[in-house]
């Protein structure tokens, strides 16, 4: 049985999306964000204390868009992952690894500098100007679904969508949704429709719900 340690709506989101999307049976380890701060013992699952973790038999993944690539591939049949002679493999693995390294990091500094740290620790400033990378970074999202495209790479959804589809959905829970460009917003609004991705927002609010896990709200 894979098992699953995530937070609601945090990167680990990528991983419970891709589970649902493969119809695969899964084990949903519920954590308070952040999980270093609420649950020490997990520390032993995993020494940074991120989330996710994938235990999966012997391999144990942490990085969330690795983890969609690796469970269509392993136990998918490759679904929603072109093959290596397609033409858009290229453009597949450069969105997968976009999501996370160009629009989820600096994401990542507007949250610690406006909401986890306190007091004198918090800065508006850093906040600001990693808020305006994040939104210039979109430019390349909004210039390719310029072509009425469904999906990242044609009409046909793929693990990539999930990466980047997160950064959108991380920006709502940062509250700067207002502040999307316009087909960004119509993209992710077909994301949040897929069945899969209404089942796991509904998987993971009742599994914290059974669990007793509180759901952080920024």
């Amino acid at each position: 049985m894979i098992e699953l340690w995530h937070c609601a709506d945090a990167r680990s989101f990528r991983a419970l999306w891709a589970l649902e999307e493969l119809g695969l049976e899964y084990e949903l380890k519920m954590l308070q964000f952040p999980p270093r701060v609420f649950k020490k013992d997990y520390l032993a699952e995993n020494p940074l204390g991120t989330i996710p973790l994938l235990v999966d038999g012997d391999t144990r993944m942490t990085e969330s868009a690795a983890i969609a690539h690796y469970l269509a591939m392993r136990h998918g049949g490759g679904k929603f992952t072109p093959a290596p002679q397609d033409a858009t493999y290229g453009a597949y693995l450069n969105w997968l690894h976009h999501g996370e390294a160009t629009l989820t990091f600096p994401q990542t500094i507007y949250l610690r500098y406006t909401f986890l740290e306190q007091g004198e620790r918090r800065s508006p400033q850093v906040a600001e100007d990693y808020k305006k990378w994040f939104l210039a970074r979109l430019r390349l999202l909004e210039q390719t679904l310029g072509d009425g495209r469904m999906y990242l790479l044609g009409d046909e959804f793929s693990m990539a969508d999930i990466s980047v589809g997160y950064a959108i959905l991380l920006a709502h829970s940062l509250h700067i949704e207002d502040e999307l460009p316009p087909l960004t917003v119509a993209w992710y609004a077909r994301l949040t429709q897929r069945p899969a991705f209404v089942a796991a927002q509904a998987k993971q609010r009742e599994a914290a719900a059974a669990q007793g896990v509180e759901i952080a709200k920024f």
